[in-house]
């Protein structure tokens, strides 16, 4: 910083000290000073030149690229004080004059795009563009981006949806294996459970489960990992109920791989002598509709609207155009009084979940005369997952479905519920199931899309008993960021989604709570590299 003061004392200049900046020029008057006036002139400097000297000091030493709150207000407030304008906030409103111009521009056809930014800044150098050429292809570019992206995130949607609806290999492998080993092997025929222990099948004073699933992996899991949570393993009675086709190799399964001092029975639905065409009709018109099977195996991406459908809600329908949605045994669970007439209360579990404690507290739950034991889904910690209402479940745009139900409604979950068959068998839950079910049907299924609980929510209407939520923890199978500790913790948890645990696609970090309960020491499971 210095001061210079003319030998005429017609005029005093400070800069600095590299003379790079003129800070301020003070003219004098041709006429003489009085050395009062020079006195307080010189006065007022001592008082301006330490501020002055702070504003020069840190454009200086920060550099005219950085800019804290503190350097910003210096060089800013510096320049205004010296009569200067600042050309950056100029530019800066240029362009964003000329961005807003471009927004509302339609783009040429036919306009070359470069493939990358770097490619973007030559053909710059190379065109001599103008800003607004710029702005322009800089949009279409961005454009261009945000389409593959999606169309990217849809191929990616539609290929995930395949790999949830498709059986693994080893999966496959093992079902063949052991339907061999069924016609080979007579103790893999042995009956289960053994002759001395059918009573044990009707008596209420076992804990009785039921497992309906043609996934025999997933079912030795639910069974092993319910025995060895259980802290009476003598009293868990499973009843597994499969399809015609996977009998013979789950039965071998359970034969072969005993769970004792738990007992098992293993059923086709074929021998169930209740299961008739007269009992199901609906079921059977489910499974038979063409319309239907279109809806479920045909193609999902005619007649979607993908310009105006966001990744979120086609994920969604993609999950509930699942083929196992239509599948007989996924809709047993509706027949369970029936199925089990000298049962009193059982617990019914879905194949993609892992028991962590001792379940037999279920049995001690009072459910206040309700049929349906049930964890809510509608609060809880985690709002993806705990956030459903019927609103997200049916079309309340149809009639019958805004007359009879309110879409503020609590929705609960399948997976692991507690059925008072006593209770049941007293009401009209099955007849109500079936009824909408044709409804449904008639009006080309758009007053519901998902599955099996759509029409079990209506069904159910006035005879569920909320548990707590520590019962069950949903979202394994879609929710990418469940809570471990939370997870650890919970008594059930539920792979709900299409993430199983089973397939490539399933969540790692989730997957060694189900891992640690297949016996990879089994000759089957090694022969068929099962999640090598």
């Amino acid at each position: 910083m210095q001061l210079h003061i003319s030998p005429s004392m017609r005029s005093i200049t400070i800069s600095s000290s590299n003379e790079f900046i003129d800070l301020m020029k003070i003219k004098v008057a041709a006429r003489h000073i009085s050395y009062r006036t020079l006195f307080h002139t010189i006065l007022i400097l001592a008082f301006l030149l330490p501020f002055v000297f702070i504003l020069t000091a840190v454009v200086t030493l920060e550099g005219v690229n950085k800019c804290s709150s503190f350097d910003c207000f210096g060089r800013r407030l510096g320049p205004r004080l010296l009569g200067r304008v600042d050309d950056s906030e100029r530019l800066v409103r240029d362009f964003y004059k000329i961005l807003n111009e471009v927004s509302t521009q339609e783009i040429p056809d036919g306009l070359k795009l470069p493939d990358s930014f770097s490619q973007l800044v030559s053909d710059m150098k190379n065109n001599h563009y103008d800003a607004k050429t710029f702005a322009l292809v800089l949009r279409a570019m961005v454009e261009k981006f945000e389409r593959d992206l999606r169309e990217s995130k849809f191929a990616e949607l539609m290929n995930k949806h395949f790999a949830a609806s498709s059986i693994p290999k080893g999966i496959h492998c093992l079902s063949l294996r052991l339907t061999d080993e069924y016609s080979s092997n007579a103790h893999a025929r042995r009956q289960l459970p053994s002759p001395e222990l059918l009573p044990v099948l009707s008596d209420n004073a076992y804990h009785h489960f039921v497992l309906a699933t043609d996934n025999i992996l997933a079912a030795s899991v639910v069974v092993s990992s319910a025995v060895q949570s259980s802290s009476k393993p003598e009293k868990i009675v499973f009843h597994v109920i499969t399809d015609k086709k996977t009998y013979a190799g789950m039965h071998s399964w359970f034969a072969l791989n005993s769970v004792a001092p738990a007992i098992v029975e293993v059923k086709s639905v074929h021998q169930f002598d209740w299961l008739t065409r007269e009992n199901v009709p609906v079921l059977e018109a489910v499974e038979n509709h063409n319309s239907i099977r279109d809806y479920y195996h045909g193609n999902h991406i005619a007649g979607a609207n993908l310009s105006e459908t966001t990744p979120r809600t086609f994920a969604s329908k993609l999950q509930s155009r699942s083929p196992k949605y239509i599948s007989l045994l996924n809709h047993l669970r509706i027949y369970l009084p029936e199925l089990f007439p000298n049962l009193d209360k059982v617990v019914f579990l879905d194949d993609d979940i892992v028991i962590q404690k001792d379940l037999s507290p279920l049995w001690d739950i009072d459910l206040n005369g309700k049929v349906n034991g049930a964890v809510e889904t509608c609060r809880g910690e985690d709002v993806w997952v705990m956030s459903k209402r019927l609103r997200n479940y049916f079309n309340f745009s149809h009639p019958l479905i805004a007359k009879h139900l309110d879409p503020e409604e609590c929705a609960w979950a399948y997976g692991m519920n507690i059925f008072d068959l006593r209770t049941w068998r007293k009401t009209n839950i099955r007849e109500t199931y079936h009824s909408w079910l044709k409804e449904n049907l008639k009006s080309n299924l758009t007053m519901w899309k998902l599955g099996t609980l759509p029409p079990a929510l209506i069904a159910f209407k006035g005879h569920v008993q909320p548990i707590d939520s520590s019962w069950h923890m949903l979202g394994l199978g879609y929710q990418s960021k469940t809570n471990l500790e939370n997870a650890k913790k919970a008594a059930v948890i539920h792979y709900n989604g299409q993430s199983k645990p089973w397939l490539e696609i399933g969540f790692e970090h989730l997957r060694p709570f189900w891992t640690k309960h297949v016996n990879y020491s089994n000759d089957f499971i090694k022969n068929c590299h099962i999640l090598e």
